[in-house]
């Protein structure tokens, strides 16, 4: 059987902020479709170089599935990390046919979800043909798959290969970034919609588990999905594309409980960002919406490439696209940093200047950072803005491509990056952070010199040698579901 989660403890989603305590989060460990991309296809699913899985699975995000349970659910890990460290031992707890992260129903794997579904006979058959339509398969392929078990299934309809290991359909490399498929805002869940066919797969089965799993039944009449329809069939491929309605995670940040920051990028489009304020303003579940329109380019993808909250007077960002490099952040920008309120409900976006009817307006990423701090937070001092790898060139250019500016909060202050981001750990540091390898803080949490309760103003680096290659840092591969609520 699969892990069982207990619902009955696990039904509170609400997200408010992006730095209050984490109680609850969905992540997916890295799995065999990461080892099927091949050069060739590599950019068509999203990746800029092929991975090694065993190292970064066992060497890397095991680091990161410890600090977050360390964090989380400190009693499933604590006095077991030298035995799960231990070769023979090959890393069982992140095998989802295994007891994966040790039952915890606060760190969250969908893939487990998943094969709890695939034991209903029903939900198995319309899953299996819902994803054997997108994928094309026969119907030789459809009845071969009915045969799995859930738990293999649930493996398959993932990587894409059989328990023979045969491949039947391609893999959902992605999936381990779990930000893309759904965000909470308060206690609403806002669904992706994808921009790049590769994650139609990923998309489809999270609409199922968030429609159709008991952990999310009480919040069902709180998802907000947006509607791609808008008579796209009678517009050419062109039009389409202008009118396409695209959404992922990483450009959606609940900031704050009357605020959300939505991302106009490569990744998602001005017709869904419409579609979000209109929802959003309509159900009165926030009286804000920042927008941020950053380069349609692959260097950034989404907005959370750019800058991401530490604190709530800190803020990590890439200097390349701020005040501190004007021109180029004008040229790159044009501007295009706009709140809009409940009150003005705008049905159009335009990213104009000089109108006085116009919404709130700035002209760089900071200073609509520096509104929030000030207004959201209600802290009167200047925000602190470390800036990826100290705004050195080239420094600031290779660590942004490797997520310094991506970072997940555990609580305020503490937060998860990489260790190869070295020049910007050490802006950590000169803003009296303590930066510290993930590998010595779970020792010192072993030998009780410290605890997560005590954990402050800490960046905690996990290696990312392999990681890095995926191109998503911490807050990419993290879906919080519960934060507690925001306390001034």
């Amino acid at each position: 059987m699969p892990a069982e989660i207990h619902t009955e403890t696990s039904t509170k989603l609400y997200v408010d902020t992006e730095i209050a305590p984490l109680r609850r989060v969905m992540i997916h460990s890295p799995d065999s479709g990461l080892e099927r991309v091949v050069p060739s296809k590599a950019q068509d699913w999203l990746f800029e170089d092929i991975i090694h899985l065993d190292i970064m699975r066992r060497h890397e995000y095991d680091y990161f599935v410890k600090v977050l349970l360390y964090f989380l659910d400190t009693e499933k890990i604590k006095g077991k990390i030298e035995e799960l460290d231990r070769t023979a031992h090959n890393r069982e707890f992140f095998k989802p046919e295994s007891p994966l992260y040790f039952n915890s129903d606060k760190v969250i794997d969908p893939q487990v979800l998943l094969s709890q579904l695939l034991t209903d006979e029903l939900i198995k058959r319309e899953i299996v043909a819902s994803v054997c339509a997108i994928e094309r398969c026969s119907f030789k392929t459809y009845n071969r798959l009915l045969t799995l078990n859930h738990i293999d299934l649930a493996k398959t309809l993932i990587s894409g290969a059989l328990p023979d290991k045969s491949m039947i359909f391609a893999p959902v490399p992605n999936f381990i970034f779990t930000r893309d498929i759904g965000i909470v805002v308060k206690d609403h869940l806002l669904l992706n919609r994808p921009a790049k066919l590769v994650r139609m797969r990923e998309s489809l089965i999270m609409k199922y588990i968030f429609y159709t799993h008991p952990l999310f039944e009480p919040y069902r009449n709180n998802i907000i999905e947006l509607d791609n329809t808008n008579h796209q069939f009678f517009l050419s491929e062109e039009d389409r594309k202008i009118h396409e309605t695209t959404i992922e995670g990483g450009d959606v940040m609940t900031i704050s409980p009357e605020q959300i920051l939505i991302g106009v990028s490569e990744r998602t489009s001005i017709e869904a960002v419409n579609q979000v304020m209109t929802q959003l303003f309509e159900r009165n579940v926030v009286k804000k919406v920042s927008v941020i329109k950053i380069p349609a380019k692959r260097d950034f993808m989404h907005i959370d490439t750019v800058f991401t909250q530490v604190k709530r007077n800190v803020w990590v960002l890439f200097g390349a696209l701020s005040r501190i490099n004007p021109e180029f952040s004008k040229r790159s920008f044009a501007s295009h940093f706009t709140s809009y309120t409940s009150v003005e409900k705008p049905k159009i976006l335009q990213f104009t200047k000089g109108r006085e009817d116009r919404p709130q307006q700035f002209d760089f990423l900071e200073d609509l950072l520096e509104e929030i701090t000030q207004q959201d937070f209600d802290c009167h001092t200047k925000p602190i803005f470390i800036y990826s790898g100290g705004n050195q060139f080239p420094f600031d250019l290779r660590e942004q491509w490797t997520d310094s500016c991506n970072l997940l909060a555990l609580k305020e202050g503490v937060v998860i990056g990489y260790d190869r981001n070295t020049k910007t750990a050490e802006e950590f540091k000169k803003q009296g952070f303590e930066v510290i390898k993930a590998r010595d803080l779970l020792e010192k949490f072993e030998r009780n010199e410290t605890s997560p309760q005590e954990a402050k103003n800490m960046l905690i680096t996990i290696p990312s040698a392999e990681l890095s290659r995926a191109r998503g840092g911490s807050h990419c591969m993290s879906m919080p579901i519960q934060r507690d609520e925001w306390a001034y």
